[in-house]
């Protein structure tokens, strides 16, 4: 992204599976989420104006179009149909787990798409990141 205008960042502590890839804690994160929470994640990067690909696409994560993969990092990313770009960083170190969000708001109609969902994102990302790390013990 040339720009970020948004960044949230949450860090699991520790780590109860270091075997996972960045990858399989990307879908533990998103994919095994429960199918109403998928739903509403769905729903939510759509209406913001992110373009996702068809389920079960290939090189793609809930729609997500994976951009860069290896052991330790999976960067994902959507493209904007309203002005919102984003991209989702799964970083595993060591026994943690980093989740992140970088967003880029490419006018007013992005800024005001926006707004409403940003006082809520921190803790639905904390909150996809707390479940996913339940499920894995």
């Amino acid at each position: 992204m040339p720009r970020i205008d948004y960044e949230n960042a949450v860090l699991a502590d520790p780590d109860p599976a270091p075997d996972r890839t960045a990858e399989r804690w990307a879908r533990a994160v998103l994919e095994d989420a429960d199918a109403d929470t998928r739903q509403a994640l769905t729903r939510g990067w759509t209406s913001l104006g992110l373009a996702l690909a068809p389920a079960g696409s290939d090189g793609c994560l809930l729609g997500w179009r994976v951009c860069r993969n290896t052991l330790d990092t999976v960067l994902l990313a959507a493209d904007p149909t309203l002005g919102l770009r984003a991209e989702l960083l799964f970083r595993r170190h060591e026994r943690t787990l980093l989740l992140a969000c970088f967003i880029q708001l490419d006018d007013d109609a992005a800024r005001a798409l926006w707004a409403p969902a940003e006082s809520r994102h921190p803790q639905v990302m904390h909150r996809l990141l707390e479940q996913a790390v339940s499920r894995a013990t």
